[in-house]
């Protein structure tokens, strides 16, 4: 439950600070006092949506806290651990949202930050906020099936399905997939058996046309070559003027003076190594001469084997053998998978097949525990109902079953109702008043209270639409309600008012600069003094202070 609610600088709230009680809370107040800037305030501390309109003083945050008791709430307890969340041992959890001037907005569990989902996930365990807007989800089918599944406790058979059904999806997808695939590669088959064929004809080497592109430059320029290796050789082994040959005379130059000069030996000796180190190298010239022989048939065929690969990949728009090669790999393994692929789409079909089959299954195990709890629901709705105005109504849940598989099963819910004798059962919102929808709505949450495991619902002037005997028994209900968890109910009708174990007050109060929304406790007097203002107005005589304390007591 809410144990506590503190809201700073957001809309025409300064500072308030509220301590709600477990059981009936009731909030009360005047048209425009600012009932709605409440709840406003708490729907964006559980996740809605933040704007900066709403923080009234620019040198500071708006922020919104509550502290809320969930006790015995163990799959909370588990969620927070499973989001690494700080569990009090006090079993309470803090919210907190907090709104900057410039419109940045930060989330805290637990004084952990969290972003928004993570806060929406935690407050849909805690708080249902129904406002009037949503009285409309009554007439919609996909409420209608969440209130039959919730009644029937289908929450961990529906994730089952829904893990099943997640699996069908992604079997078929993928059958599909193969399967347009394949087609598509049946129509290019032709085309991608030529083109490997082309590639392959070629029979290349990876590093082959750099091989080529030397050898071409070799043969086309081997005349500049010989002339450049003569050249060389020329000037290391010319008898007169060669290296050689004057390595040869500065070594026995040297030699001649070892008697004189003991360090000439090792001198002569490098130059004898030397002379021997350019003499191999003027040999290996001579002999790269000897081998290179103009050849023009040579220089053609290499011209004709480039000018096939420079073809190929200007075809395939690339520009190495090496990706020519890649492409070769990939179309043999695209036709292999070709050849293979009525076995592999007979795989994928059997199991699409399979997973279909098994969330089938589960989709009509659901839909079984549906139709028994419809039939049990429209009993329970009518008899719960019936009370609040509507002696005569009927009820029917029609259940009927989809074409395919969706995911949330095989069925589809339509509730049908009947007010009067004469009238037969219509959907809600070809027949439902304001008034009727509003009435069935609380029937409704009635009901399925007691299988919720929430601490908290507030209810945002569900009564709307109702006054008298109705309005009283609409209190029962709520009070009914808050045997199993807390309520909080905003609303006009002293008879819902009444029935609080708790009252607070919302009101406005104006000082030098501007105004500002209020909320307070009121303790006996003021409780039956407000009572007594919403029997009959601003005039308060003793026969509505009276009226009220009737009311208080009954």
């Amino acid at each position: 439950m809410i144990e506590s609610l503190h809201i700073s600088n957001y809309a025409l709230i300064d500072k308030v600070e509220i301590e709600f009680s477990d059981g009936l809370n009731i909030i009360t107040g005047e048209t425009g006092a600012g009932k709605s800037i409440m709840l406003g305030a708490l729907s964006m501390l559980l996740g809605g949506r933040a704007d900066t309109r709403v923080v009234t003083d620019p040198s500071r945050k708006s922020t919104i806290e509550a502290v809320m008791c969930v006790g015995g709430h163990t799959n909370l307890k588990e969620w927070c651990k499973a989001n690494g969340l700080e569990w009090n041992d006090d079993n309470r959890i803090i919210l907190r949202r907090e709104v900057s001037p410039t419109g940045r907005s930060r989330a805290f569990i637990n004084d952990t930050p969290v972003n928004l989902s993570v806060l929406g996930e935690a407050s849909r365990q805690l708080v249902d906020i129904h406002s009037q807007h949503q009285n409309l989800l009554l007439a919609t089918p996909e409420f209608q099936l969440d209130i039959v599944d919730a009644m029937a406790g289908n929450a961990t058979a529906l994730q089952e399905y829904q893990a099943a059904y997640e699996r069908y999806r992604t079997a078929l997808k993928a059958y599909a997939v193969a399967k347009r695939l394949t087609a598509k590669g049946r129509d290019d088959e032709e085309e991608m058996r030529s083109q490997l064929e082309q590639i392959d004809r070629l029979r290349l080497t990876d590093g082959e046309q750099e091989e080529l592109e030397r050898e071409r430059d070799t043969l086309d320029n081997i005349s500049q070559l010989k002339a450049g290796l003569a050249a060389i050789a020329d000037a290391l082994g010319n008898e007169a003027t060669g290296a050689c040959e004057t390595l040869r005379r500065a070594y026995d130059e040297a030699d001649s003076l070892t008697g004189y000069l003991s360090e000439t030996e090792e001198l002569s000796e490098r130059l004898e190594s030397c002379r021997l180190e350019v003499e191999d190298i003027r040999d290996t010239v001579e002999s790269l001469d000897d081998n290179l022989n103009p050849d023009p048939r040579r220089l053609e065929t290499v011209e004709e084997r480039l000018a096939a690969i420079y073809e190929l990949e200007r075809h395939h728009r690339v520009d190495t053998i090496r990706q020519l090669l890649d492409i070769a790999a990939n179309l043999r393994a695209t036709l292999d998978t070709l050849d293979n692929s009525d076995f592999r789409l007979k795989e994928l079909e059997e199991a699409a097949r399979s997973a279909r089959k098994e969330a089938l299954r589960l989709a009509r195990a659901i839909s079984e525990v549906r139709k028994k709890e419809c039939e049990s629901f429209a009993t329970i709705l009518r008899e719960t109902a019936q009370p609040l105005g509507m002696k005569n109504l009927r009820v029917d849940m029609v259940l009927t079953h989809t074409s395919d598989l969706t995911p949330t099963g095989i069925d589809n819910v339509e509730m049908r109702v009947a007010f009067n004798k004469n009238q037969e059962p219509m959907t809600v919102s070809a027949t439902a008043s304001g008034g009727e929808i509003s009435r069935l709505m609380l029937s409704v949450k009635s009901i399925i209270a007691s299988r919720m495991e929430l601490p908290t619902i507030i209810f945002d002037e569900i009564d709307t639409g109702v006054s008298g005997e109705i309005a009283d028994r609409m209190g029962l209900m709520m009070l009914d309600i808050s045997h199993n968890m807390q309520v909080v109910a905003i609303t006009h009708l002293p008879q819902v008012a009444a029935k609080g174990q708790s009252h607070f007050k919302v009101y406005k109060e104006d000082d030098d600069l501007s105004t500002h929304t209020r909320m307070k406790r009121l303790d006996p007097v003021e409780r039956e003094r407000e009572i007594a203002v919403m029997l009959s107005g601003a005039t308060v005589n003793e026969a509505a202070l009276a009226n009220a304390r009737a009311l208080l007591q009954k």
